[in-house]
């Protein structure tokens, strides 16, 4: 078929073609960038903790009564009751394991110290998140030991929470160790915080930090663990239960505690909350954006195919004669249906290349400004070829009731 009659036709109606063209160009940018945050925000929330989530539960509670800190005694104190807590927790049916902690992954709650390699270095390596735990943590959480040897009740330090003071060993996770030491062991290193020093004496596969708030980025995973039990007015205790009990340890935690000790306060609606809900909340702002996307794409994709199918039929009803004569020249319904498919394809493929530079140009801007990484050219591609294909489906409805215009019925209509 010959595109010099195409041509023709599309030069008179030269504002249609230009607003679909547009429409098109704007969409491909918008749904490309759009569907790239989408598969960022689904592979954030979907990526590993470290930790054996699917049993474990948190405790995070206030003492009444109790010395502050600093007060004389008041650590000792504190760490007596916090161990008498341990003891209650531990005892209860259903219970595999309890440790005391500061803060856990995705918690929302962290301290974060920067890292460096000698005590006089100006600038950080690194910043970390510190995990403070018993020598219970780490088979509690489940993280994976790949270097060195973990934590034993000698190695436990109990503090309070002004004391700052560094352990003289820590475990750290397998990408702060990497960054610190690159293509070397990290087990016996010294590294510093603040100028004093601590030795490395394990390090585990994975462990993410408790503040979620890069993008992708690894240092997400920098994260190190002290052996300490910090004792302070308010205690945190992660549990992990045995497949299955989760609920009814979670119930019984409190009557026990409370029976125990009443002299404290668990809040009624988080201070007691499995790690299922600790996650979901965690990352409650990614699934918010990806459905937001996932609508501004749908809702893009419906409006350029509506200004599509309105265009062709507008065009159908002005062409009404002009069909008719080319059917009654011997033209084939197959050929009209053809020729509405090829005017829309050109369109559609000018619509496309103006696309593809604004998709690069507000990936670009989106770098620039908000530290995404760059788009992969699949999603320019698949973008190109999603538009075309949609063009196509478009078109196909006033198309074919273009090619059923009766050579009669058009020469009768002028």
């Amino acid at each position: 078929m010959s595109t010099h009659p195409i041509l023709a036709a599309l030069r008179r109606h030269k504002a249609g073609v230009i607003l679909i063209a547009l429409q098109i160009a704007l969409t491909l940018a918008i749904v490309c960038n759009a569907i790239f945050i989408i598969g960022q925000r689904v592979d954030r929330v979907n990526r590993p903790t470290g930790i054996d989530e699917a049993n474990l539960f948190v405790i995070s509670q206030q003492w009444v009564g109790t010395p502050e800190d600093g007060a004389p005694d008041a650590v000792e104190k504190i760490d007596s009751l916090v161990r008498a807590d341990l003891d209650t927790l531990r005892r209860l049916p259903g219970v595999e394991s309890v440790a005391a902690t500061n803060s856990l992954p995705l918690f929302n709650s962290s301290m974060i110290n920067g890292i460096t390699l000698t005590p006089d270095q100006k600038n950080s390596t690194l910043s970390a998140t510190m995990f403070l735990g018993d020598e219970k943590l780490m088979s509690t959480l489940g993280v994976q030991l790949v270097a060195g040897r973990a934590f034993t009740a000698a190695d436990v330090q109990h503090q309070g929470f002004r004391d700052d003071a560094l352990p003289p060993s820590v475990i750290v996770s397998q990408a702060a160790a990497e960054k610190l030491f690159p293509n070397q062991s990290a087990v016996g290193k010294t590294i510093y915080s603040d100028t004093k020093g601590t030795t490395i004496i394990g390090v585990v596969k994975l462990l993410e930090s408790s503040m979620v708030e890069t993008f992708g980025n690894n240092s997400d995973y920098y994260t190190i663990i002290e052996p300490v039990r910090q004792d302070g007015n308010i205690s945190r205790y992660v549990v992990k239960t045995r497949p299955g009990q989760q609920a009814a340890v979670m119930a019984a935690a409190r009557t026990a505690l409370f029976s125990a000790n009443p002299e404290r306060v668990i809040d009624e609606d988080r201070g007691i909350r499995s790690f299922a809900e600790i996650r979901h909340e965690a990352y409650r702002a990614d699934r918010g954006m990806a459905i937001l996307m996932a609508v501004v794409c749908l809702i893009m994709l419906c409006v350029t195919a509506a200004g599509i199918v309105g265009l062709t039929s507008f065009w159908v009803g002005q062409r009404h004669r002009q069909i008719g004569v080319r059917r009654a020249l011997g033209a084939r319904k197959v050929d009209i249906l053809h020729y509405f498919q090829i005017e829309n394809l050109m369109i559609a493929g000018g619509g496309v290349v103006v696309g593809v530079v604004l998709a690069v140009g507000l990936n670009l801007w989106l770098m620039s400004q908000y530290e995404m990484p760059r788009m992969p050219v699949i999603y320019v591609l698949i973008g190109m070829v999603a538009l075309l294909a949609l063009g196509q489906a478009a078109v196909f409805v006033p198309a074919r009731r273009a090619s059923r215009v009766s050579p009669i019925e058009a020469t009768r209509a002028a």
